[in-house]
């Protein structure tokens, strides 16, 4: 005991152990006490029967809060600790997010991601098991307590109702929508430097290698396209970033009156994306790209056109952040079927270093997929999932369970949680504490019917996922 107080760094405490037994009659009484004392035996443990005291026994077992039994014995911590049958761990952090009850205890689950070392979340879990409506019930959250900014890449088009309901700005992004987004839109706050020509440069030669494929880009072709590149924003940046902002129309124009033979062979090369068919990039910003809730709707980018669609997408959601940052205000970041992005090699860096450096940028990333082991493919993504301090893990395919079992080191009884649940009942990984919760929502308001995804909720909506003015 003195070795365990000195260096094991124990308390002594002083306990009393009081068990209390019924039976309908004497003997019964007296047979059961001795079957106790005798398994008592068999495991080294002493027992005492009270004799004359068994008022006071029962009033020590009752829950008063009172002892009238007058006997204690020492014990170190970690013996006390084994005789408190019910422990269950608890998250409970002041100021935070609800995010359901506790299954064991039943109590509130608050967690304030602000307040872990890295913020960063993931969702994961089948189609069906709540992913998108937990990802919703937080941006509520958000967007009512809050002056946060909140962004939203979806694939999928689950959030434009919700954020139409609160006010805020979907941009819907395809090759035939008459919403724009200039990819060489540029202002003074531009970029993490002093100089943000220097960092657009770098955006222009990345989207370039997206059109001529990464690779293929040669040192007089980087030199051409940063020359012209200076050209096109002389005007704008003389005039304090005031006025028209240079289109990839300008840059294209630009091209073509250069000397170099390389100069037209870039100018055709992008052709397609300024002058032809799919121009959506080349055209001035017609949305509000200011708004505190985004929602970047890339549904029907088409597989042709996402690969420029997510370079301009993420663009404008760095440049977001950095202007936030500048003005010290926190920025959310929501990425839906998380595993797209890592289907192109630009987005799986671009979301790599974000990772690592958003912390710093006051900014918090969230990703959703359900098909974690297409995801977990990627030694990049599993690197990130291995780090981050908050996980939402719901319901998962037997396959994608083994995988995270061994990944965030989950056990057997804690895998029963995610195994054959309902929607919105899993696991929440918080600072290393894994703790089983359920989350419902009533089902009769109007955030529900904002906030749902499944099939019978979206009867009575048009093609994009609001709801018909008639039948109600």
């Amino acid at each position: 005991m003195l070795d365990d107080l000195t260096t094991r760094d124990q308390r002594m405490m002083f306990g009393l152990l009081t068990m209390v037994h019924m039976a309908d009659s004497r003997e019964q009484l007296e047979s059961d006490t001795e079957t106790l004392l005798s398994v008592a035996r068999k495991h080294l443990c002493q027992m005492s029967v009270l004799k004359w005291q068994q008022v006071d026994g029962m009033n020590t077992v009752l829950p008063y809060g009172l002892r009238r039994i007058h006997t204690l014995r020492t014990l170190t911590t970690e013996s006390t600790a084994v005789l408190i049958p019910f422990h269950t761990q608890e998250i409970m952090q002041p100021g935070g997010i609800y995010y359901g009850q506790n299954a064991v205890s039943k109590n509130m689950i608050v967690a304030d991601r602000r307040k872990l070392l890295n913020g960063n979340s993931f969702r994961l879990g089948v189609s069906g098991s709540g992913k998108s409506f937990s990802a919703k019930e937080e941006i509520v959250d958000l967007a009512l307590s809050t002056e946060d900014d909140i962004l939203i890449l979806d694939p999928e088009s689950e959030f434009t109702s919700l954020v139409e309901a609160l006010n805020g700005e979907v941009i819907r992004i395809s090759a035939t929508s008459d919403t724009h987004l200039n990819a060489l839109d540029m202002d003074a706050a531009y970029g993490d430097d002093k100089n943000p020509l220097i960092e657009k440069s770098e955006f222009i030669l990345s989207l370039f290698e997206q059109l001529v494929g990464a690779g293929n880009l040669s040192a007089k072709e980087k030199s051409i396209l940063d020359r012209c590149t200076a050209d096109v924003y002389r005007e704008y940046i003389r005039g304090g970033y005031r006025g028209q902002v240079p289109t990839l129309k300008d840059l294209y124009r630009e091209l073509m009156a250069q000397p170099e033979e390389e100069a037209r062979g870039l100018a055709l090369s992008s052709e397609l994306f300024i002058n032809g068919s799919l121009n959506t990039f080349a055209q001035p910003t017609n949305v509000d790209t200011k708004s505190r809730i985004i929602d970047y709707d890339i549904r029907e980018l088409g597989e042709q056109l996402m690969p420029l669609g997510m370079l301009v997408t993420l663009d404008s959601i760095f440049n977001r952040v950095i202007q936030n940052w500048k003005k010290g205000k926190t920025t959310w970041i929501f990425a839906d079927e998380f595993y797209l992005l890592f289907q192109y090699q630009y987005s799986a860096d671009f979301f790599y270093r974000l990772y690592k450096r958003i912390r710093k940028y006051y900014g918090f990333v969230t990703g959703l997929t359900q098909n974690c082991e297409e995801l977990l493919k990627s030694d990049t993504a599993r690197l990130m999932l291995a780090n981050s301090e908050f996980l939402i893990l719901l319901n998962q395919s037997s396959t994608d369970r083994e995988e995270l079992a061994r990944l965030l080191n989950i056990s057997d009884n804690q895998l029963s949680y995610i195994t054959n649940v309902g929607a919105g009942h899993g696991l929440i990984r918080c600072s290393g504490n894994i703790v089983p919760f359920e989350n419902t929502f009533p089902k009769h308001t109007k955030l529900f019917e904002l906030m749902s995804t499944s099939a019978g909720d979206f009867q009575g909506r048009d093609e994009k996922g609001r709801k018909k003015k008639s039948g109600r």
